[in-house]
């Protein structure tokens, strides 16, 4: 019963699971208020009246002991407006509240697990590791977040005096919440004490990184060595399947378990020494300059820490081994991250190629996918991050922005786009496969590996014999019935079993059992393959990052579409804007239309301007295609003409002969292929152009549907409309009008080349050949403009015809 008492009642995954949702949250809130506060057009307007500065200057300086009786002469503003303060305060003072309530049940269940003495192991108890080093980072980063809140200690000392004055007493929470703000400003001195009795524990989970952490944060020299991510280095083991022993370590996020790393130190630097720590620390010190606390708010690592050492006493010694990871940082990371980049785009582009041919392969070779996925979002935010936050570094006069920028990054967001879409075409190839993995192969393996478990007791027993059930239960069957699938018990039931079985005095500890628990980490991501591919390609490659890096993500894409070579990946920037709403969270439902409605303008600039570059294109085109027609005209003859006269004339002097004047379709002939004309670098834009529009027909971003080839087909109609209008070359002054053979040809010329634009990209010319001609014969257009029709109908009236009834035209 002592047993039951201490470990299943106390109901670890479950509260991990939950608390480390509410922690996201709650992020999300505080970094919501942050900004709110910190810009002058959403902060609330209280916080900048003229009216309530005395009374602000008054609660920040007395913040939190503020004596609102004996102060009603200073803070009678607030008592004016005290009302419409408590009103317009609460959402902003009641999240504060949250976020104590949400410490409080942090601090509570790492105590418990304390008591508990957990055995914390990446490789065996992976998602019960991975829980309590997330919620140990969370907390940190939550905490960190709070010191940043600009106007923390006004909205707190505000909203409190209001309360008062409105009903007579302060509210119940002011005394904690105003000690919180204290406690934590500066954040790491009260954490690290506070972690003090749970250092062990934290220990324990980061030293269990050693076995993974070095192996995934290896240089592109060594992937390229190792043949990562390749399917057709060993042709002979294409099809069969990719097996690790740490399956969920092979995609887990490099970046994640660097964050771990630097927080988890910071609050348990007392064990730096420990063998193992220092080679984690330094590793992680020397791979970035900034980490990470919540979306786009970083810390500067090096300094940050630094200044946390240095207003310790008896740590600053270890502010030396900073220094010189942050040198090693400045000359090495950027360089590595680098070439990573460089391989990923490689190793991308073989694998969408063969999957693309070959889709059965995404069964067996699925965990190559999740991994080539994770590796490109790690380092898509890296680069994120050190080009927002870092300072180049000048060094002999020059600087190292370059090291920064990363003109092929297209190249690369393309290639994770192009293996999310086939993990979404052909899920239906994963779930048959893993569907008789599991029931013909992985229950097998378990039901063994069952047998031989020793000394197993009555809880963990019941859920092994559920696990052996549900595995045998899934049939193809259901697959082609298209049924839907939900493992999620399945696999929160092997969460619960790691903390049963990790805990002091279990009579079953998985550590004793490695062979089955890494067995069940792996049929846990085989379940996934089944039900949760959705959450895996949002774990794996979810970049919501872009939507906080709005002028990075811009600059990003206008650069593709000014370089030629990744012009046909610029359809990556609108695809990426449909992982926006990932973002957002259940607790904080105001920043949801925000996030929308940023991704909606987003994806729409986008998709027009790729829509503009390619009307440009073909209008510089379609210009060149039409003086080439003019060239043919039967009045250019004359010149021709002449030039025979006269040499004919020159033939019977016996002089020298004139120089042949160049004739229609010289700019044909080349003398290598090498030399490209402009027409040819218009003609190559173009193919790339479409390619990017043509990629896919639809983008569901927000309940929305944009078709990229929609906006082509407009801006084309648009632009011949003009067209035609322009090419009549009509001038009001001189009364000068093309003739209508001349115009005829050029029309013909221009229609030409549109016509040709269907061999690129699918669009009906035909529709708009037709709407825009049918325009042409009417007064005016559909924008209200003079159209063929009325400008050579006017002419004709009002010129021509004025002109004969006088006697000043003989003939026309």
């Amino acid at each position: 019963m002592s047993r039951a008492a201490n470990v299943t009642q106390q109901k670890l995954a479950e509260k991990l699971t939950i608390l480390n949702d509410r922690g996201i949250g709650m992020l999300t809130r505080i970094y919501n208020i942050k900004k709110a506060c910190g810009d002058p057009k959403s902060k609330p307007s209280f916080l900048s009246d003229k009216a309530l500065e005395g009374a602000i200057k008054h609660v920040v300086k007395k913040f939190p002991n503020i004596d609102v009786r004996s102060n009603l002469n200073t803070l009678n503003s607030v008592n004016t407006m005290k009302a419409e303060i408590v009103k317009a305060l609460a959402l902003y003072y009641f999240t504060f509240v949250d976020l104590l309530d949400f410490k409080d049940h942090v601090s509570e269940l790492l105590t418990t697990m304390d008591t508990c003495q957990v055995l914390f192991n990446i490789t065996t108890c992976f998602d019960l590791t991975k829980s309590y080093l997330d919620l140990v980072s969370t907390y940190t980063a939550l905490m960190i977040l709070l010191s940043r809140v600009e106007d923390r200690k006004v909205v707190l000392g505000i909203f409190n005096a209001a309360h008062e004055l409105l009903h007579g007493n302060s509210d119940p929470n002011f005394p904690r919440l105003g000690q919180l703000i204290l406690d934590y400003d500066p954040p790491m001195r009260k954490l690290s004490e506070e972690f003090v009795p749970h250092s062990k524990l934290v220990l324990r989970a980061l030293l269990s990184l050693k076995s993974v952490y070095p192996r995934r944060n290896l240089s592109a020299k060594q992937w390229r060595s190792a043949q990562m991510l390749s399917l057709v280095t060993a042709p002979a083991q294409m099809l069969n399947p990719a097996q690790t022993e740490t399956m969920p370590c092979e995609y887990l996020s490099v970046n994640q378990m660097e964050r771990w790393i630097v927080f988890g130190f910071m609050l348990c630097h007392q064990h730096l020494a420990v063998q193992g720590a220092g080679e984690l620390w330094t590793q992680a010190l020397n791979g970035s300059l900034v980490t990470q606390v919540y979306r786009d708010e970083v810390i500067h690592t090096h300094p940050y820490i630094l200044a946390f050492f240095e207003s310790n006493k008896g740590i600053g010694k270890k502010a030396a081994d900073v220094k010189e990871c942050l040198q090693t940082a400045q000359q090495n990371a950027a360089i590595t991250h680098r070439e990573r980049r460089k391989f990923l785009r490689t190793a991308l582009k073989e694998l969408s190629t063969v999957l693309t041919d070959q889709p059965g392969l995404l069964g067996p070779k699925s965990l190559f996918v999740f991994m080539a996925l994770s590796f490109s979002k790690d380092e898509v935010e890296w680069l994120l991050r050190h080009q927002h936050h870092v300072i180049p570094r000048q060094s002999k006069g020059k600087t190292n922005a370059e090291d920064y920028m990363d003109r092929a990054l297209p190249e690369l967001l393309f290639g994770m786009e192009e293996l999310r879409a086939l993990v979404k075409k052909y899920n239906q190839v994963l779930q048959r496969y893993y569907v008789q993995y599991l029931s013909g192969y992985d229950a097998v393996v378990l039901n063994e590996l069952i047998q031989r478990l020793p000394h197993v007791p009555e809880d963990e027993s019941i859920i092994l014999s559920s696990f052996y059930s549900t595995m045998m239960e899934l049939d193809i069957k259901q697959v082609e019935g298209a049924e839907l699938f939900d493992l999620n018990g399945f696999r929160l039931d092997w969460f619960r079993m790691q903390a049963y079985s990790s805990v002091g005095k279990s009579s079953m500890m998985l550590e004793d059992n490695k062979e089955f628990a890494k067995q069940m980490n792996t049929i846990v991501f085989h379940s996934k393959m089944v039900d949760a591919l959705d959450e895996m390609l949002l774990e794996t490659s979810d970049l919501s990052i872009f939507c906080f890096y709005s002028k990075l993500f811009e600059q990003h894409f206008q650069m593709c579409i000014e370089f030629p070579p990744q012009m046909r990946f610029t359809i990556s920037f609108p695809l990426i804007c449909a992982h926006f709403m990932s973002c957002t969270h259940e607790l904080c439902p105001e920043e949801r239309n925000h996030i929308g409605d940023r991704s909606l303008s987003v994806v729409n600039m986008f998709l027009d301007e790729m829509a503009k570059e390619a009307k440009n294109i073909i209008t510089n085109i379609c210009d060149e295609h039409c003086l080439l027609s003019d060239q043919l005209l039967p009045k250019n003859c004359a010149q021709q003409i002449v030039q025979a006269v006269n040499r004919k004339k020159h033939d019977k002097k016996g002089t020298r002969p004139l120089q042949e004047p160049e004739k229609p379709g010289a700019e044909s002939y080349r003398k290598t292929r090498e030399e490209l004309t402009t027409m040819d670098l218009q003609h190559m834009a173009l193919t790339e152009l479409c390619f990017s529009i043509n990629y896919c027909g639809a983008i569901h971003v927000w309940d929305h549907i944009f078709a990229p080839r929609e906006y082509l087909a407009q801006h084309i109609e648009t632009r011949f409309n003009k067209a035609l209008v322009g090419m009549l070359m009509y001038n009001p002054d001189t009364q000068e009008i093309a003739k209508p053979s001349e115009l005829l040809s050029s029309v013909k010329a221009y229609m030409s080349v549109l016509q040709g634009l269907e061999n690129y990209v699918h669009i009906d010319i035909t529709r708009i050949f037709n709407s825009v001609l049918l325009q042409q014969t009417q007064p005016q257009d559909t924008h209200g403009e003079k159209t063929i029709t009325a400008m050579y109908t006017n002419w004709y009236l009002d010129v021509l015809l004025r002109k004969v009834s006088t006697g000043q035209c003989s003939f026309c």
